[in-house]
């Protein structure tokens, strides 16, 4: 019999998608809003003109850090909020589906930085692939 120590360390991801391209940053740990508000600072920064981000309710998408750099933001950054419990409208869920079940399906890792390097590497490869990202707006069927 084999024992492992396991201590519930985590590394987390988070996303935007473009029509053609899709922006991503890895985190140790939990997603918190100074790691959103970076996020959205990093966006503004790579991409030129208005930004329109549509994401879900979730606490920390309303959380009054994020909310002021939104305000702060003006005409620059527009937010939608997706219907509550509409998982399958948000494109981002089809790009986690994917790098879960397609590039790290039967991955085995013993550390969280091992997972995080993986990642890593499958979401720069999925980025170079459009059929990719086509297929996430499509699946979630949003108008643009």
């Amino acid at each position: 019999m084999l024992q492992e120590t396991f201590n519930w360390q985590s590394v987390s991801l988070i996303a935007g998608l473009s029509l053609w391209r899709f922006y991503f940053r890895m985190h140790p740990g939990s997603i918190k809003s100074p790691q959103v508000v970076e996020f959205l600072r990093a966006l503004l920064r790579h991409l030129p003109g208005k930004l329109l981000v549509v994401w879900d309710g979730a606490p920390i998408h309303r959380s009054a850090l994020v909310r002021d750099f939104v305000t702060a933001q003006g005409d620059r950054l527009l937010v939608e909020r997706l219907p509550a419990y509409a998982p399958e409208l948000n494109p981002v869920e089809y790009l986690w589906a994917h790098l879960k079940e397609h590039e790290l399906g039967n991955l085995i890792v013993r550390q969280a930085h091992e997972l995080g390097h993986h990642a890593t590497r499958a979401l720069r490869r999925m980025r170079r692939r459009p059929a990719i990202i086509r297929a996430c707006w499509k699946q979630a069927e949003l108008w643009l």
